[in-house]
């Protein structure tokens, strides 16, 4: 009896399923409304992303400033190439953090993660609540 014991935990050991992974994120992403691009990159332990690009179709234009931030000292930074994304770390297979949103001036709990077309499902979350967004890969 304890050999059958013995060979049940070493088949429930082999067959174990490792945790997965968070695919990796890091590279240009072309924003739900086509008006930016956003630069997924590694800051030290975390995930970071900036606003890298803006396009014509913009309303916050190319010189656009952080008008609407809370800290009235924030509010003359430029808004290309400021972080959007801070904080992420992997967690399952999905990054967690924080995005901030320049239009409303807020900052939101944020959850990312690689869908199975490839692209990236971006979620700013109040509460238990989330609202979503598809980037594509920028090239």
């Amino acid at each position: 009896m304890d050999h059958v014991k013995k060979w049940m935990i070493a088949a429930c050991l082999i067959t174990a399923v490792p945790a997965q992974a968070a695919a990796p994120i890091s590279g240009r992403w072309l924003t739900q409304s086509k008006d930016g691009v956003v630069e997924i990159y590694q800051c030290g332990t975390a995930i970071c992303g900036r606003i890298a690009k803006f396009f014509v179709n913009s309303p916050a234009g190319q010189g656009a400033k952080d008008v609407n931030n809370p800290n009235k000292a924030l509010r003359g930074r430029t808004i290309l190439g400021m972080n959007i994304l801070t904080g992420f770390k992997a967690d399952g297979n999905e990054y967690k953090g924080q995005i901030y949103d320049p239009k409303s001036g807020k900052t939101y709990r944020s959850i990312v993660y690689k869908g199975k077309s490839g692209n990236l499902v971006v979620k700013g979350c109040i509460g238990p609540f989330c609202q979503a967004q598809t980037w594509t890969p920028a090239g």
